[in-house]
């Protein structure tokens, strides 16, 4: 497909916090894309690897965001959205090392594709691209999300393009009105299913989104954070509760609540059978504390909602979750 004469600006935005060792590959599978029509911005989350010294002057054309604190992903990046004005936004975390053609692919389907507003890619898990990281974020009506694909073979798997709840934001595009729908990631998540929250209240406005499977990524996938650690899954777990409490349509919520508490339920069993119930614990414990703001921001969206109980809840998950309950969320 051609793009034109005048392609749509990109801004591309990675949020480094002690990327040490994985922003200089981020960095440089970026300045290889074949899409002619992007800028790069680098928000600094108050590293203290020297990750982000001299950024400018090894990778010229990058701008850096440097932030006096850590303001985690969902601060991070909405640091950087307010300094774009126009175009489309594309999001790749700076352990993941995007092929050449990554963006131009996600921008070709932007272009073919309005109906929809956010588009995500295929992720693979190691650089021999044998196993998949993911092609995208489930959401079971349960309240739990979990990425598509996740461990499984790449051969042959996942090759057609589709609807899906959401895009990872480890590697995504995102038209603006997305920004402007959701007003941005909700800070108060730091980090973790930040994402699977913007795109739900992006599908509450009525906005979709859509797996492109060309545009292919390598997502190292928790390089700093580790994976399944008691960081990722407290934030994890506690995140999902204010997802799920927030965006819910009340026809859904009354429904659903009943299987939401019963997954958590099985949750605390099994993290408890592993000897981290306490994390899990200190985790549902959080997100009870922060119900009065996550209410207050519940009436505010349910009040802009324009998509229906119907259309949302045909796009969730239902049946038995394929995915273990005693993961990390994320």
């Amino acid at each position: 497909m051609s793009l034109g004469p005048s392609p749509p600006r990109v801004t591309v935005v990675v949020v480094n916090f002690n990327g040490a060792d994985c922003l200089p590959r981020c960095l440089e599978s970026l300045r290889h894309q074949t899409y002619p029509r992007f800028s790069t911005i680098v928000v600094d989350n108050a590293s203290v690897d020297g990750s982000a010294d001299g950024l400018e002057s090894r990778h010229p054309g990058v701008r850096v965001i440097r932030s006096p604190i850590n303001r985690g992903f969902a601060g991070g990046n909405n640091l950087a959205f307010r300094e774009i004005d126009d175009g489309l936004v594309a999001l790749l975390n700076p352990d993941a090392v995007a092929a050449p053609d990554w963006l131009e692919r996600l921008v070709e389907a932007a272009i073919r594709h309005p109906e929809h507003a956010m588009f995500g890619c295929r992720m693979l898990a190691d650089v021999r691209g044998e196993r998949l990281d993911g092609v995208g974020d489930v959401y079971h009506v349960s309240g739990l999300p979990w990425r598509e694909g996740h461990g499984e073979p790449a051969a042959g798997r996942y090759l057609q393009p589709r609807e899906i709840f959401a895009p990872s934001a480890a590697a995504a595009l995102y038209r603006r009105e997305v920004l402007v729908a959701t007003g941005g990631f909700d800070e108060d998540f730091f980090c973790y299913v930040e994402d699977v929250d913007i795109a739900f209240r992006a599908r509450l406005a009525g906005l979709s989104a859509m797996y492109v499977p060309d545009a292919v990524v390598m997502h190292e996938g928790s390089a700093v954070v580790g994976r399944h650690s008691d960081f990722q899954v407290y934030h994890g777990h506690r995140n999902l509760v204010w997802v799920f409490l927030r965006n819910m349509p009340w026809p859904l919520l009354l429904v659903y609540l009943p299987l939401h508490l019963a997954m958590t339920l099985v949750t605390i069993a099994v993290f408890a059978s592993r000897g981290r119930a306490a994390v899990l614990l200190r985790a549902k414990r959080d997100a009870l504390r922060g119900l009065p703001t996550c209410l207050a921001k519940r009436r505010a969206t349910q009040k802009a909602r324009s998509a229906s109980a119907a259309a949302l809840r045909a796009v969730m998950r239902r049946g038995v979750p394929r995915r273990r309950s005693g993961d990390g969320a994320g």
